[in-house]
């Protein structure tokens, strides 16, 4: 009688197992944005009493920890009410939206960051291609100009953080994912210099940044006097010559994005060769969200870094678009393996809890120890967008993304 009761049980566990499997992909992304929306209107809600604020993570307590707007994650939040109005058609979402916007919006005049794209685009960005709201335009046109300010033409990159630990003239990958604010900038006001800076930053970060496996360096600084590389290396990944998971994930979605901005082949060439090597990574899990870094100690007991699949995800989704038959269906592949995993137990949360954030287990920077196996508002941003793409994918969504 127990073998038999062990006989159900076990065929129980492996009927579960396969229907959450098979459960079609459609559902799927329906129920994680049903789930998102009702994480964030309470999130929203916790916000609208916390005067200037936006979220940012939890700590070690589960207690909401939060940031001015002038921390580089501050445009995520109001961003991703944005998504969520465009799925739901909420006016309540639109309304803490824009509310959420606004306290971004100082940030504009901000000369001493790199992140205005994020800042910015994010959410003005977002906020004025769902409404048209004509005041979005000039906040959006003055970041892009305070952005241009840390352009080094001797260079030919956009400076990214001032000079620390022996580097003139930081330039980290992320920095490709700000070049979106350039240049809708050039598109918006005709001028040529927004173009001229972001493709130029990004040719020298082709140039300069990726090994001869399309893995790319976190790290590479610049004599500020000669122009030329002094040093390569890492703040975030393992070690100066490992890849750390959220940097080739920048990578793979700047380089993406400069292709639909720009038409020009190389990028699109560029984004093919990093997603090739990423999807191919001999340390890529089964389920697809990567470690914090592909060569972290440890594996395969090392975290995993859900904001890195996250953005992996949606970057794979828009470059299926670009891509032939064959390379298509191996990135949506891919895509889909990684929203189902996040939107599974193992990385979605439970209603009400990790502090209203939707994806458990992202890695800010474990060799700084600081938000480590925790939720992170840029994790949440990017899951958005990649469901909201994957719908548009399927002929199921009207988004523009």
């Amino acid at each position: 009688m127990k073998k038999f009761a062990l006989l159900v049980t076990t065929f129980l566990l492996v009927s579960i197992v396969s229907c959450k499997k098979d459960k079609p992909l459609d559902k799927i992304i329906d129920e994680s944005l049903a789930f998102a929306i009702d994480q964030y209107t309470v999130m929203a809600d916790v916000m609208m009493g916390k005067a200037d604020l936006l979220p940012r993570t939890i700590d070690e307590s589960g207690s909401l920890v939060t940031s001015n707007s002038g921390w580089w994650t501050s445009g995520f939040f109001p961003g991703s009410l944005w998504y969520l109005y465009e799925y739901s058609k909420d006016e309540n979402i639109r309304e803490a939206a824009i509310r959420m916007t606004s306290r971004v919006e100082k940030e504009k005049y901000n000369r001493g960051t790199h992140d205005l794209g994020f800042m910015l685009y994010c959410s003005f960005g977002n906020g004025l291609r769902l409404t048209g709201e004509e005041s979005y335009n000039e906040v959006l046109l003055t970041g892009a100009g305070s952005l241009s300010t840390r352009f080094r033409p001797n260079v030919g990159c956009i400076q990214s953080w001032g000079s620390r630990r022996g580097w003139q003239c930081p330039v980290i990958i992320d920095n490709m994912m700000n070049l979106e604010l350039l240049m809708w900038a050039f598109k918006k006001s005709g001028d040529s210099s927004f173009y001229k800076i972001a493709v130029i930053h990004a040719d020298t970060t082709i140039k300069n940044h990726f090994r001869p496996d399309f893995s790319t360096w976190h790290v590479v600084s610049y004599d500020t006097l000669t122009g030329n590389v002094e040093a390569k290396q890492t703040a975030q990944g393992a070690t100066d010559e490992s890849s750390w998971a959220r940097g080739q994930s920048w990578g793979l979605y700047g380089y993406t994005m400069m292709y639909r901005e720009t038409g020009l082949q190389r990028y699109l060439d560029q984004a093919q060769k990093i997603a090739d090597y990423l999807i191919s990574h001999p340390n890529l899990p089964e389920d697809r969200i990567p470690y914090w870094d592909y060569n972290a100690p440890g594996i395969p007991d090392a975290m995993r870094d859900a904001s890195a699949g996250a953005i992996m995800a949606s970057a794979l989704i828009e470059l299926s678009g670009f891509a032939e038959p064959a390379k298509r269906d191996k990135y949506l592949d891919i895509a889909e393996k990684q929203i189902r995993s996040l939107s599974s137990p193992s990385y979605m949360a439970e209603p009400g809890e990790n502090g209203n954030f939707i994806l458990m287990h992202s890695v800010g920077s474990l060799p700084a120890d600081s938000e480590v196996d925790v939720p992170l508002t840029y994790a949440d941003y990017y899951f958005i967008e990649a469901l909201l793409r994957l719908r548009k994918i399927m002929g199921i969504g009207g988004s523009d993304l």
